[in-house]
């Protein structure tokens, strides 16, 4: 039994005619780089899609002007598909959605917000548009949209998160009873025995933030890069559920934010305590004190900052030699 699971989950992995998601993006292995704020520019979904899997470029930490200036790195860094990750709760929607199309774009990886709003402008261009999910729910939404690909998040994932709490263990098998189609797991997974257990609950492929978070092409800062590597157990929490629910690491802004909390939970004060570029003072400036530092659970299973290349061999040589033991 064991050798059937195996054999069989690595040709659906490996096999570009069986496998979902590398027949729809033209992509080598079902591996997808979060589009993560303040880590992924060109740079790093360059080499991913170098690698193999599909880069995606944050749009959310970036002016138009910059998200274009990625774009057409990107495109001179690598002649393999990348995409663009754009969460749908910031400004300059419009903007970004016009400059994707103009750059010639040819994936879209949408995220908290209603996935009808511009799946259908999208795919009218000719773009393959993928949505951000955390339940059965709105992964059946998606479908209703006319998706390309859902992405189902546990609550394991650093950032802005669903308020539901469903781990990906849970999230992935009922979302795959829901739909049919193409399904990419996301949170919590950073080795390739996880990636193989997220096949094996249902998943078409995998969305990897963290662990690409530590590797030398994430834009990030060095300081918060290394901060990764240290952290343990219990280091990360989600928070801020009355303004969008996100998972951060438990430094000094954190608990000014868990303070508010003993004393009541003020929206006014809360949004007072955020302010404004928390995000990239903590994870593009370095401020690892003051700074909002987002990061999932599985980074107490991140080690060390590795080049993007290195990433990809450890995940397929840890995916390969992860039996499924019999009873």
């Amino acid at each position: 039994m064991s050798n059937f699971i195996h054999f069989g989950i690595a040709e659906k992995m490996y096999s570009e005619e069986q496998n979902k998601i590398t027949k729809l993006f033209e992509i080598q292995y079902p591996i997808i780089q979060g589009g993560m704020i303040w880590h992924s520019g060109w740079r790093l979904a360059s080499a991913v899609s170098n690698c193999g899997g599909l880069g995606l470029i944050g749009a959310g930490s970036m002016y138009p002007d910059i998200l274009r200036e990625n774009i057409q790195k990107c495109k001179a860094a690598t002649d393999k598909p990348f995409g663009v990750n754009v969460p749908m709760l910031y400004p300059n929607l419009e903007e970004i959605i016009n400059i994707i199309l103009e750059e010639g774009v040819k994936i879209v990886f949408t995220s908290a917000g209603n996935p009808k709003t511009y799946t259908e402008t999208l795919k009218k261009e000719g773009l393959k548009v993928a949505h951000v999910v955390s339940s059965a729910k709105f992964a059946l939404k998606c479908e209703e949209a006319g998706v390309d690909a859902v992405v189902a998040e546990g609550f394991e994932a650093g950032g802005h998160n669903g308020r539901e709490e469903t781990t990906t263990f849970c999230l992935i098998p009922n979302v795959r009873k829901h739909i049919s189609t193409p399904l990419i797991a996301a949170g919590g997974i950073a080795l390739g025995s996880q990636m193989k257990a997220a096949i094996i609950l249902g998943a078409d492929g995998v969305q990897i933030g963290s662990r690409f978070a530590a590797t030398e092409e994430a834009s990030a800062h060095d300081n918060w890069k290394q901060k990764i590597t240290d952290l343990k157990e219990g280091d990360t929490q989600l928070t801020l559920k009355e303004l969008a629910p996100v998972r951060m690491v438990k430094n000094k802004f954190f608990q000014e934010i868990d303070q508010l909390y003993e004393n009541g939970r003020n929206v006014e004060n809360l949004k007072a305590t955020l302010g404004r570029a928390r995000a990239k003072r903590g994870m593009f400036e370095g401020d690892l004190e003051e700074g909002e530092l987002e990061i999932g659970q599985v980074s107490s299973l991140i080690e060390e900052v590795l080049p993007v290349q290195k990433v990809f061999e450890n995940l397929l040589k840890e995916f390969r030699a992860t039996e499924c033991p019999d009873f």
